[in-house]
């Protein structure tokens, strides 16, 4: 007799699996039945895109059913790390560095000041101030500020290479053994930074220690972003540290100085961190990633400034596609190290491009001569139940499944159901973003350069003004209007479920325009 018990936590890592696995089904098995009612070629090209995008669809909801089960078992596998830790009898030395470039004084004051505290030996710690800004006042305040503070100012006089660059032109001018990474807007609150962390380069192989970021508690829109960083931490980071392919996220880490000799650096690119975590993983060393928090970031409290930073991301994200392909290296990689790189490159636009995709597919099935019941109120009486309706009936579980899987959970592991329908519908929001970044990418091709504000659309929006947020939106606009006018007219054709999903999309992609509205 078996003797199953099994505890919350991982009730609700089972449900996760189910949720993730239940989409890539549906999806699946509607594509599936396009083609069984298919009357036509063009309808046979309809079935064969919708198939290829549940497959990509699949591909992603099966990775992340994977990595969030296996990230339950991170804490045990962590602990066996830490097992095997020595005391260190010796301190090895430590540069700091703290990239800026046009960021409030006061804020770098006093995080500055706040990296100063560290628990560590201070004639083996030293903190760099490296300054990109093009303004020779705040040159001059930055000087002063470091004087004051005992840290060294570092000036390339160029924004080359953005931070990427910054770091590197910090490379030329230290000697520490170990390099450690705070943005200007990551305030310390944990002392033990360095005392918890070096034990683990103890370990030749490893590269980096990465540890887990998030956002200062802010508004409601600000902490809903944060829960976007935290999902990343929380299950794919542990999943794949698991694997020895833990991605170092560009702050709140320590790097070995030797590593980044071996591979030149970082490299100059949009996302450089990720980057790095390829080269060197491809020269045989790996990471490790401690979910613990010893500073927070400034809350992203614009819609502005989320859209800049997701357009960063996703430039960067398409131009680690092709740099991936084009490594050799990755071929002598384990199957799934290799997925992991690949999903990472592919993800945002997997969250945009592929969700416009499937809503203009969805646009040509309402309006194609597809035998659909049109699900209405006729439809309940359960004697009208036909494969037809249950083919429909698919369809639309698989729609309000994608919609309320991320509030259930936000819900479950965050504590806030409402965070998690923000997270859902800024997805909508960020489309339209995220595929002009990627375009953009695919454009300028494979090139380290990037423009930090590449469109007015991303320029920092007047809170409230509604021709501010429409001038800012005019695709997502114009793409709303094509989805109100054609619901409005499939519903004239009394079909009432492929109008009422017309008008729905319509209602997502004006997310764009509102989120500008009303978070500037």
């Amino acid at each position: 007799m078996f003797n199953f018990h099994l505890d919350r936590e991982q009730i609700g890592r089972l449900f996760t699996v189910i949720v993730f696995c239940t989409l890539s089904v549906a999806g699946f098995g509607f594509s599936i039945y396009l083609f069984l009612v298919a009357n036509s070629p063009f309808i046979y090209i309809i079935a064969i895109s919708f198939l290829f995008l549940s497959l990509v669809a699949g591909f992603f909801n099966v990775l992340a059913a994977y990595w969030y089960y296996k990230s339950f078992y991170y804490e045990k596998y962590l602990e066996g790390l830490k097992k095997k830790l020595r005391p260190m009898k010796s301190f090895p030395s430590v540069g700091v560095l703290i990239p800026t470039k046009d960021e409030d004084i006061g804020m770098i004051r006093r995080n500055v000041e706040a990296l100063m505290g560290v628990s560590y030996p201070k004639n083996k710690m030293h903190i760099y101030v490296s300054n990109d800004s093009s303004h020779p006042n705040q040159r001059k305040t930055i000087k002063k500020l470091c004087g004051e503070l005992g840290a060294t100012y570092l000036c390339r006089g160029t924004d080359k290479g953005y931070k990427a660059g910054a770091i590197n032109y910090m490379l030329k001018h230290s000697d520490e053994e170990f390099v450690a990474i705070f943005d200007s807007d990551d305030h310390l609150v944990g002392k033990d930074f360095l005392m918890d962390i070096m034990p683990y380069f103890h370990d030749k192989g490893i590269a980096y220690v990465q540890t887990e970021k998030r956002y200062a508690k802010g508004t409601f829109f600000s902490d809903s972003v944060d829960i976007f960083d935290a999902f990343f931490f929380k299950f794919i980071e542990t999943a794949r540290a698991m694997n020895n392919t833990a991605i170092f996220s560009g702050s709140c880490g320590v790097i070995r100085r030797s590593v980044l000799d071996e591979v030149g650096g970082f490299p100059e690119y949009a996302i450089e961190d990720t980057f790095f975590s390829l080269e060197s993983d491809l020269k045989g060393y790996h990471g490790i990633y401690l979910p613990k928090i010893y500073a927070y970031g400034a809350p992203i409290n614009t819609f502005s400034k989320l859209v800049k930073m997701q357009y960063r991301y996703n430039y960067g994200d398409t131009q680690f596609i092709g740099y991936f392909f084009k490594k050799k290296g990755f071929r002598k990689k384990e199957l799934l190290p290799t997925l992991n790189y690949m999903a990472h490159g592919f993800g945002l636009n997997y969250l945009s491009v592929v969700l416009i995709l499937f809503t203009i597919i969805s646009t040509a099935i309402v309006f194609s001569s597809l035998p659909f019941a049109h699900i209405g109120i006729s439809m309940i009486s359960l004697n009208n139940i036909t494969p037809l309706v249950i083919a429909e009936l698919l369809g639309l579980f698989a729609f309000l499944l994608s919609m309320f899987a991320p509030a259930i959970l936000t819900k479950m592991y965050f504590k806030s159901f409402r965070k998690g329908v923000m997270v859902f519908l800024l997805n909508y929001a960020l489309a339209f973003v995220r595929a002009k970044a990627a375009i953009a990418a695919i454009i300028d091709g494979n090139k380290s350069g990037f423009k930090w504000t590449p469109t007015a659309s991303i320029s920092p929006a007047r809170k409230n003004d509604i021709f501010s947020a429409i001038s800012k939106t005019k695709i997502e606009v114009a793409f709303v209007v094509l989805l109100v006018v054609l619901g409005v007219l499939a519903l004239f054709k009394l079909n009432i479920s492929g109008g009422v999903w017309l008008l729905w999309y319509g209602v997502m992609y004006s997310l764009a325009t509102i989120f500008f509205y009303k978070y500037g």
